[in-house]
């Protein structure tokens, strides 16, 4: 006999010309790890903020049954007390505060509105206990990394009993350690007894935690697949997710590789807050025409402060290098300079460093190339309508028109815009930090055309990545970084996942 602790249905959702969901309709059991995967846009998110009241009741269609009782969640407060948490893709953290001012904050310790710093105290090393994590609860959540900041918002939701556990995304910006870490925490809270429902993107991860996985494509549910039967691989997942077999996860590309464009030598790079700590040590890399180049290293290997420090010292202090473009040196001090020189640099970071939410597509797509649109200092709005409707349609970002604001776009799509963007500026060597990061196994085909267009349009391309068989898949030559340090320029036909890990783990070249 089965315990059902959640059903949802008949759930349906509309936003003003787009309907976000219709009748979804999906069951969890009690003490399961269930999953839900879908296509970026495909409603996910938007069907977690149904339940948790983000979107309140009487602002969708459809019934919410939690614990045998029909729920109408008017706010997050309420499904808060009701045991249900939701944890955010951006996660909801204040740097500024220490960790236990945010384990409690809202939720304080307090005696007739007197905070009781010692108990709070001792409740948050007990609640951090139990997801592993041993930091001073006076820490600062700024001094603390991605991976912990994690298991904060996880002891926070524990803090409140929780019952049911929704995470968004919660491994998109982990390493394989933080990530393993926290899918190991699952399984504990798993025995405990708490339920959890899980958004991802990695469906290895996906495939190896749950117990029950939910479909949901263009805001519908098409099945639930029973992970105990032996039978749901990867390939069934995508297969459900995109309705048609993925046969090919990275498109063929023939490359033409020419000369070389970007070269920069001996790199040297300071943490800009303590400038004896080197963050980048006598880094050397080529790009040439046409070329895909990849750059692999651990968390903490020192990637993107290689990229952004080259890309007009937009992170530390430089030591020492130079960069050289199609022959020619420059002296890169600001992103302009560095845009004016032909570099692009797609951040790991698109929501925060990548786009303003409040822009519309027109407006981001146009700001990175104001001059192109600005002959006389004033922004041409025919030329501005005309420009971001070309990479809005050669691009095929989902949106009714290029007024939509970005912020109301799913991952992929808000990525799309970031490429479009920059590649409106007419790069000749576009940096590409995490370029699929919390996007879709579909989404990320299309950005993977997307770059491979922009090698044969004659453009460099230098790929970060933290997934192996990204770069593999899309990359001619793969550099490896270990400790600020590169430690091997590996050809395609030479790198396999161990190889490039060997060197990832380099203390320092041969």
């Amino acid at each position: 006999m089965t315990d059902t602790i959640l059903s949802m249905r008949g759930i349906t959702k509309e936003f003003p010309g787009v309907k976000a969901l219709e009748d979804v309709t999906f069951e969890v059991e009690r003490g399961e790890i269930h999953s839900i995967v879908g296509e970026n846009g495909a409603g996910k998110s938007t069907l977690m903020k149904v339940l948790s009241g983000v979107y309140p009741f009487g602002t969708y269609e459809g019934e919410i049954h939690y614990n045998d009782q029909l729920v109408k969640f008017r706010n997050i407060r309420e499904s808060e007390h009701a045991g249900i948490a939701i944890i955010h893709q951006e996660l909801a953290l204040i740097p500024e505060l220490t960790i236990v001012e945010n384990l409690y904050l809202g939720n304080e310790v307090a005696t007739v509105g007197v905070i009781n710093w010692l108990e709070a105290g001792k409740k948050a090393k007990e609640v951090l206990a139990r997801v592993g994590l041993h930091e001073d609860p006076d820490t600062p959540i700024k001094h603390i990394g991605i991976g912990k900041q994690q298991l904060v918002e996880i002891a926070k939701a524990l803090s409140k009993d929780v019952q049911l556990l929704i995470l968004d995304e919660p491994t998109a910006a982990l390493n394989d350690t933080d990530s393993a870490h926290l899918l190991g925490i699952l399984r504990e809270l798993k025995a405990e007894g708490i339920t959890s429902i899980m958004i991802s993107h990695k469906l290895n991860e996906i495939e190896a935690i749950s117990d029950s996985i939910t479909i949901i494509r263009d805001g519908r549910t098409i099945e639930t697949l029973d992970v105990s039967g032996g039978e749901v691989n990867e390939n069934r997942i995508i297969r459900g997710m995109v309705g048609r077999d993925l046969n090919h996860r990275f498109p063929t590309h023939e490359p033409k590789i020419g000369d070389v464009i970007l070269d920069v030598k001996d790199w040297t790079v300071a943490n800009s807050e303590d400038p004896t700590r080197l963050m980048v040590r006598n880094a050397s890399i080529q790009v040439r025409k046409g070329e895909i180049v990849g750059l692999a290293g651990l968390m903490g290997a020192g990637r993107t402060e290689f990229a952004r420090s080259v890309f007009g010292q937009s992170y530390g202090i430089k030591q020492s290098g130079t960069v050289t473009i199609h022959g020619k040196s420059f002296n890169l001090r600001t992103v302009q300079q560095a845009i004016d020189a032909g570099l692009a640099y797609v951040t790991e970071d698109r929501k925060a460093l990548g786009l303003n939410l409040l822009d519309t597509i027109k407006v981001s797509i146009t700001a990175a190339g104001l001059k192109k649109i600005s002959p006389l200092g004033v922004v041409n709005e025919f030329r501005e309508v005309q420009s971001a409707n070309t990479y809005f349609k050669a691009l095929r970002v989902k949106a009714p028109t290029i007024d939509e604001g970005v912020g109301k776009l799913s991952g992929g799509n808000q990525q799309k815009v970031v490429l479009a963007k920059w590649m409106f500026t007419e790069p000749e060597v576009l940096i590409l930090d995490e370029p699929t990061r919390g996007i879709d196994v579909g989404a990320k085909y299309e950005i993977y055309e997307i770059i491979n267009q922009l090698a044969d349009a004659g453009k460099g391309c230098f790929v970060i990545s933290s997934e192996l068989p990204e770069l593999l898949g899309i990359c001619d030559r793969i550099y490896t970084l270990s400790a600020g340090v590169i430690t091997a320029d590996v050809a395609k036909a030479d790198a396999d996942q161990e190889t490039l890990m060997r060197y990832m783990t380099q203390r320092k070249a041969d």
